[in-house]
Parts: C-alpha cells; structure tokens; sequence
C-alpha cells in the first residue's frame, strides 16, 4: 500500500511538476517574443495608410488584453495538453489491469513515467499467479489423499470382516490361532481408526476456526507430562527423550492448542527417528521470545521438501500403506497455531539429522 501511495504520490509530483515548467517557459517565451516584437515595430516609420499599421493599432492601443488573451490561449492548450495526457495514462493503467489474472501470460508494460506502477502491477500479478498455483497443488493433493485414504479404508476394514467371519464360521479353532486372527484383526481395526480420524482431521482444519483462549502455564511441567505419555511409543522403537528445559519455565499460551502442537512434534520425532537413538527437546530464551528445539537423529530432508512441509496436504513419505504417513495436516496445523499465539516455526535438516524450531513470545 505504502508503494502505491509512493508511485501515485510521484507520479502526480512529476506531472504537475512538467505542468508548472511548461507555463512558466511559455510565460517567458511569450514575455520575450513580446518584448522582441515592440522593438522590431518601435524602429520601423509607420503611415496611417499602411495595411499593417491598421492591423496592428488595435493591438496597441489594447496591448495588455492582447497579451492576457494569448497567454490564456497557450495555457489552455497547454492544461488541455496535461489533461489528456493524464487520462491517457488512466486508459493504460485499465487496459493494463486485465492481464493482472492469473491466466494471463504475458506481463504489464507500461511508458516510463508509470515504472513504478507497471512494476507494482507484476508483483501483483506474479503473486497471483503464485497462489492460483499453490491453490490448484494444495487442491490436487487434497483429492489424491481423499482417494488414498478412500481407497485404503477398503483394505483393513475388508481384513476387520474376514477374520471376524472366520472366528465366527471355525468351530474348532485352537486358542494360539484365536489369539493370532484377534490380533490382526485389532491391528487393523486401530489402522482404520487412524483413517478414519485423518478423514475427521481434513473437515476439522477446514471448517474450525482457531481462535486462543490464553491462560498462564508451566510450560516446563506441561512438556514432562506430554514426553511422559509418548514412553509407549518410545519402546516400540527404543527411542530416549532427552527433555532439557529450564525449570518452572512459564508462558502465556492456549493449553489445548500448545499441546497439539507439541504432540505433533513429538509424533512427528517418533515416526522419523531411527531405532535406539535419542529425542532431544530444548529451551533458550532470546531476549523476550522463547525458543523450542525439537531435535531426532533420522533420514535427512532434502531442501525442496523443508520448503514445503508445513503446506496442507504435503506429505512426506508419500508411500502408500506406510504407517508414518498422515494426512499431511500435522505440521500445517502446528505452523497454524503457533502463528496464532505470535511466534513462529522452521525447519533444518542435515547430517541425518532433524530440527524444528518453535519461538513463541513469553509474554502474549
């Protein structure tokens, strides 16, 4: 806005400026000519007779309305000159403006003394073509996970139905066999919840809007009891939570919201760290910002993926079947919430190693 206010601001400076500058060399050269006249007509002998001396005597005898007309003359000609030259620039900047859509190709060109108009108009232009384009991605994404997640609810509830009629049909069936089919049959049932609650996480983030409800809390407390309820999922892969946080570390936050995004986090360390290695969770302070590194050793993200994980729909492991991929909601989500409270959230990856960096202000 503060641009557009600038390039008007020196557009119009300019043009009034070019106005006042060609009335004044017009005054000048009309005051000059004049003066040149008088002095060419004041040595030359006149005759009452003479055609030209009747002419010009009327002239003389009304010399400075002569004047006042022919300067007004050249100043209307003048404003009427400026005039359409303006409007002839408001034509352009219209005729400009229908190729600021999307599906324009080619760009705006525009004369020099609207540069910065014109290259206003392109940023605008190249910014909507950029979001024309990350909609249409995030929307395609969308629906190849819809049809993913429609296509693999399929499998597991198809396994639900077919254990279950086997445990129904098989009359002599031994309780090892029993104990195996309950088994998978539970596996693939929790599978299906979890497909199912992505379903429910797509219309969540769609249609709730996130608004805080702040209170004070020990953040320091908050996390120990977080990591704590991760020690399940911890053993399955004898993983170690390194949790070095400053004691009775307190923030202003929306506990329900913060406790997503650290359960995020953390189940995002737990499903892309390696076996027997450590989680490490870390607080700094900057100043009146605090800074939260969530930190696991796993495979590395290359750079165009970290520029992308925290879109909707981007999934990382983009393998069907596999347990770690989600709906591509988590991080999105997380950005989301930590954005909300002020603060805000990045990625480094390197060396099979993972860092997110959450800074949030202490105070809201």
């Amino acid at each position: 806005m503060n641009r557009e206010i600038a390039a008007s601001t020196g557009l119009t400076g300019k043009t009034f400026t070019k106005f006042f500058l060609a009335i004044l060399i017009y005054t000048v050269s009309l005051a000059a000519i004049m003066v040149v006249g008088y002095f060419i007509m004041s040595s030359v002998i006149w005759y009452p007779n003479d055609l030209l001396y009747i002419l010009l005597r009327p002239i003389r005898d009304n010399l400075i309305l002569f004047i006042l007309i022919i300067w007004m003359s050249g100043f209307i000609i003048i404003f009427i000159y400026f005039w359409r030259k303006t409007l002839n620039y408001v034509d352009q900047i219209v005729d400009a403006s229908r190729n600021l859509a999307p599906d324009k190709n080619e760009y705006i060109h525009l004369p020099s003394e609207l540069k910065q108009v014109e290259e206003r108009m392109n940023a605008i232009k190249q910014e909507s073509i950029r979001n024309a384009r990350l909609a249409k991605e995030a929307e395609q994404r969308k629906n190849d996970l819809l049809v993913y997640l429609a296509h693999d609810l399929k499998t597991p509830l198809t396994s639900v139905i077919g254990y279950l009629t086997l445990l129904r049909d098989e009359q002599q069936i031994s309780e090892e066999l029993q104990e195996k089919y309950l088994s998978i049959t539970l596996d693939k049932a929790e599978r299906l919840e979890e497909l199912i609650n992505e379903f429910f996480e797509i219309t969540r983030f769609n249609l709730t809007q996130l608004s805080p409800e702040m209170s004070r809390i020990n953040l320091t407390r908050m996390l120990e009891q977080i990591t704590f309820e991760f020690n399940p999922l911890f053993a399955e892969k004898n993983l170690t939570c390194q949790l070095d946080i400053e004691d009775d570390l307190e923030i202003s936050c929306d506990v329900n919201k913060m406790e997503r995004v650290f359960d995020n986090l953390i189940r995002n360390a737990v499903n892309y760290s390696y076996e027997n290695s450590p989680i490490i969770i870390q607080s700094k302070k900057d100043n009146d910002h605090l800074q939260l590194h969530f930190i696991n050793n796993g495979p590395a993200i290359p750079k165009d993926k970290l520029s992308r994980i925290f879109e909707q729909f981007y999934r990382l492991d983009t393998a069907r079947g596999t347990k770690t991929g989600g709906a591509g909601l988590g991080l999105a989500i997380v950005k989301e919430i930590v954005e909300l409270h002020g603060g805000t959230i990045s990625a480094q990856s390197e060396e099979e190693k993972v860092e997110f960096i959450v800074r949030l202000p202490l105070s809201p």
